[in-house]
């Protein structure tokens, strides 16, 4: 059984900064891509940013880049998602999710608001 758990939302004002984390457990995510995704009402859920866990790569959403950085900590299993400069429009739940392309595996979500 894999369970992955977020941590982290909350409301922040625009331009400010989060940072979200996911703690994965239940099996080794060794050769694994691990991502977030975002979604809000009425829309599908939308790809931000992937890590591969042992070569570190990174791919951003072009929505998020220059603002997101994903990272991971092998040691304590956990992928990050640091978020700055944030915009009204990146409000959503934020969902941690393995393996990629796709997921298998998501966590429960994480409520990130922002207010002008």
């Amino acid at each position: 059984q894999v369970l992955l758990v977020e941590s982290g939302g909350g409301l922040v004002q625009a331009g400010g900064s989060l940072r979200l984390s996911c703690v994965a457990s239940g099996r080794t995510f060794s050769q694994y891509v691990m991502g977030w995704f975002r979604q809000t009402p009425g829309k599908e859920r939308e790809f931000v940013a992937s890590i591969g866990w042992s070569d570190g790569i990174t791919y951003y959403a072009d929505s998020v880049k220059g603002r997101f950085t994903i990272s991971r900590d092998k040691a304590k299993s956990t992928v990050y998602l640091q978020m700055s400069s944030l915009k009204l429009e990146d409000t959503a739940v934020y969902y941690c999710a393995g393996p990629m392309p796709r997921p298998d595996y998501w966590g429960q979500g994480t409520q990130v608001t922002v207010s002008s």
